[in-house]
């Protein structure tokens, strides 16, 4: 599937900060146009495209490098046009800025990372993706490429990029 809508970063990539599309062992199969951002916990999120807010948890404060942590991670979903979504995986306890039925735009500050749910081997980090979902269930969705908004994004996702970790 090809994504139709262009995304911004979800957080400022500064000096420090590094990012990964294929470090993650989470990364695979449906997964795999996941991006990570390996940035401190309390980072700030920024929506990356403007839509609706469809999901929210927040309530974990429980993380860990083993896959059981999995169904602690607390995430923020949003709802864009042409079907697509973007969720940001791993926000702190109580870091969600929003909550369900929100109207958010391209840049509204929307929570904080953390280190919550299945962190794998990356530490605190934001995980970002886009998806779009082919039948009703929750896991019944698939990521998409990211299509960034310029190229000055993708040049900046280049020079944090890291093939190690």
């Amino acid at each position: 599937m090809k994504p139709l809508n262009k995304y911004v970063l979800p957080i400022k990539l500064k000096k420090g900060y590094k990012a990964s599309y294929g470090l993650s062992p989470a990364h695979e199969g449906r997964l795999k146009h996941s991006i990570d951002f390996i940035v401190q916990e309390g980072t700030p999120i920024f929506a990356a495209s403007s839509g609706v807010v469809v999901d929210v948890k927040d309530d974990s404060d429980i993380g860990g490098r083993e896959r059981k942590y999995d169904k602690f991670g607390n995430y923020i979903e949003i709802k864009h046009a042409y079907g697509e979504y973007s969720i940001y995986e791993h926000i702190r306890k109580e870091g969600s800025l929003v909550k369900i039925g929100d109207m958010v735009k391209e840049g509204d500050l929307i929570g904080y990372s953390g280190n919550t749910g299945w962190i794998a081997t990356l530490g605190p980090h934001l995980h970002f993706d886009v998806h779009r979902y082919y039948e009703e269930g929750p896991e019944d969705y698939e990521t998409i490429p990211i299509l960034w908004k310029d190229k000055k994004t993708e040049n900046k996702i280049q020079s944090h990029l890291v093939k190690k970790y």
